[in-house]
C-alpha cells in the first residue's frame, strides 16, 4: 500500500487547512489510519488517529477541539480538517496505516505504511 498525503501549505494563524491522505496499491479499508507531524529538531509526534470502522477517533491533547480526522472507505482516503491554526502546529505532517490498538495507536513504531508527507506552515 502507498500512501499519498497533500493538502499542506502556508496559512495565517487562525486559518484552516485540510489534508488528504490517498491509498494506492491496496486498500487500507483495515488498518488504522493516523497522522503525524514532525517539526525542525523535533521527534514525530502523534496527531489523530481513525481506527478501521471511522469511529472512535483520538486525538493529541495539543490538536483535540481543533483538528477532526476522518475517512472514507470507499474512496481510500483519510483526510484532517485543522481549524484555528497556530503557529505551533507548523511541521511537516505524515499520513501512516497500520494494524495497531488502542496502547500502541500513539506511538508511530507501530505503522507500516507512510505517506511522504506534507509541509504545514503557520504564520503569526
Amino acid at each position: 500500500v502507498q500512501l499519498q498525503a497533500s493538502g499542506g501549505g502556508l496559512v495565517q494563524a487562525g486559518g484552516s487547512l485540510r489534508l488528504s491522505c490517498a491509498a494506492s496499491g491496496g486498500t487500507f479499508s483495515g488498518y488504522t489510519v493516523g497522522w503525524f507531524r514532525q517539526a525542525p529538531g523535533k521527534e514525530r509526534e502523534f496527531v489523530a488517529i481513525v481506527r478501521a470502522t471511522g469511529g472512535y477517533p483520538l486525538y493529541a491533547d495539543s490538536v483535540k477541539g481543533r483538528f477532526t480526522i476522518s475517512r472514507d472507505n470507499a474512496k481510500n482516503t483519510v483526510s484532517l480538517q485543522m481549524n484555528s491554526l497556530k503557529a505551533e502546529d507548523t511541521a511537516a505532517y505524515y499520513c501512516a496505516a497500520g494494524w495497531t490498538i488502542l496502547s500502541t495507536a500513539r506511538n508511530p513504531q507501530y505503522y507500516n505504511y507512510w505517506g511522504q508527507g506534507t509541509q504545514v506552515t503557520v504564520s503569526s
